[in-house]
């Protein structure tokens, strides 16, 4: 009869086995645009972004950089460290479905003695065990459990890849902005060196009473306020250069970046970066950041199902074989054999609202994860459109600056042939000048955002990630 019932149990798990609580996961729906506003739909363009986006900027310096971030960013270190934590929790949960198996051996020795008897009895014994349990996951409990624990390995792994791009773009464009300073340091210092050869002209003609002193000291004012713009810079551009170092991992007393540059060879050439279009809806399979919101929506939908499973009884088979006898030498030859097997069913029956908290916890989470996965795709939407946005005004803005520097050129061209026919002083050739530098000045501070603004459109689009490179 023992052995009847302890069969129907077992079968009774095999058939159920299959069973899982709470809801199978979907994925919400979540309305799209049909295009980003930014987008130029008379003029398509169908660039890709490839896994090295950076490598459009055509920077060896930059790819270095950017190679020197997986190996040695502590930020990349740490996700990656949470990420093999994560595997490590999926393989533990998965074993929670296997039987146990636990052996033992133990050896004893007891003396007895009879009351009013100087006899003694000693007894000797060697035990040896085998125990074997399984608690049947009749509800699903262990499969919902496994379930939430992938889903949120795998959002543990784009919170990996979101990390890494989001430290990518920050290197780029800290990097764009130091190559922009070291554009505007150089242009500055040329003009600090105009501009002490126009003082010192000045200086001559007022000691030949040929100005007054106001020209001088208009002169002077004028040097000392590059000389101060100059200082400026070195405090922005230490400070880039530590940001730098701090991301590829080095130590920012021991790191620094030559002077070189934005763009020697062309001035015009960060106006010229293609902008890649992508669909709105693809913008939900491109980006870390929402892929990662939706596992740990799928996640915490099954933790609704390990929630519900607590409501219904566990089931528990185990099993035990052992030998008993007085030697070690027995124990293998002639043992006594004694086996056991058992069967049980538990439930509980008050838990003082227990069970119902953690069901109203698990679906309070999962309406959290919900509203957290839609905020995520909202952002990431407003993040792209003010990328377009930004990247357009800066093209045009360009454009009209362009023109702007082609006319202070040419005025100071002008005033420049004015002054070497004695037709105007020193002072306003200097003004002209000054006019030229500022324009200049604001072609390559251009240049330096549109870069910028460029690498932020693409890690608004995701990089050269997709969901598909989660397991």
């Amino acid at each position: 009869m023992r052995t009847i019932s302890l069969s129907l149990l077992l079968c009774a798990a095999l058939l159920t086995a299959g069973c899982s609580a709470g809801k199978d996961y979907v994925q919400p729906h979540i309305a799209t645009p049909q295009a980003f506003k930014g987008w130029k739909i008379a003029t398509p363009n169908d660039a890709k972004i490839g896994d090295k986006w950076w490598q459009e900027y055509n920077d060896a310096l930059l790819d270095s950089y950017m190679q020197a971030v997986d190996v040695s960013n502590q930020t990349l270190a740490k996700n990656a460290a949470a990420y093999r934590y994560a595997l490590a929790l999926v393989d533990a949960t998965k074993a929670e479905s296997m039987p146990t198996l636990g052996a033992g051996l133990s050896a004893s020795t007891s003396h007895s003695t009879q009351t009013g008897s100087s006899v003694t009895k000693t007894t000797k014994s060697v035990d040896a065990s085998l125990q074997a349990s399984w608690i049947s996951d009749i509800w699903g409990k262990v499969k919902r459990a496994v379930e939430a624990n992938e889903a949120n390995a795998e959002a543990t792994k784009a919170d990996l890849a979101a990390a890494r791009l989001s430290i990518q773009v920050l290197l780029a464009q800290s990097y764009f902005q130091l190559r922009g300073l070291d554009s505007q340091s150089i242009l500055l210092n040329k003009i600090l060196k105009d501009y002490t050869a126009s003082l010192t002209i000045i200086q001559n003609q007022y000691n030949a009473g040929i100005v007054v002193k106001t020209d001088v000291l208009t002169a002077d004012g004028a040097l000392k306020a590059v000389r101060a713009q100059i200082s400026e810079l070195e405090i922005t551009r230490a400070q880039l250069e530590h940001s730098i170092a701090v991301l590829i991992g080095k130590n920012p007393s021991e790191f620094s970046i030559a002077q070189k540059a934005l763009h020697p060879q062309s001035a015009s050439h960060a106006s010229d970066l293609e902008i890649p279009s992508i669909l709105p809806s693809e913008l939900l399979e491109r980006r870390p950041d929402i892929a990662s919101a939706e596992r740990r929506m799928k996640a915490a939908n099954a933790q609704i199902g390990v929630a519900d499973a607590a409501w219904f009884p566990q089931l528990g088979l185990s099993a035990s074989v052992g030998a008993q006898a007085s030697t070690l030498a027995n124990l293998i030859s002639t043992p006594n054999l004694v086996w056991a097997l058992g069967g049980s069913l538990s439930q509980a029956i008050f838990d003082g609202g227990v069970r119902e908290a953690n069901k109203k916890q698990a679906m309070a989470n999962y309406d959290e994860s919900v509203a957290n996965y839609k905020q995520s795709v909202l952002v990431a939407f407003g993040q792209v459109e003010d990328s377009l946005s930004t990247l357009k005004s800066l093209k045009d803005e360009s454009e009209i600056q362009k023109e702007k520097l082609k006319l202070s050129t040419e005025m100071f061209n002008i005033s420049k042939n004015q002054y070497d026919a004695g037709i105007v002083n020193e002072l306003n050739t200097m003004n002209a000048e000054a006019n030229l530098f500022n324009d200049m000045l604001l072609e390559v501070e251009l240049q330096s955002r549109l870069k910028v603004a460029h690498a932020a459109l693409v890690g608004g689009l995701g990089g050269g990630w997709n969901s598909s490179k989660l397991p």
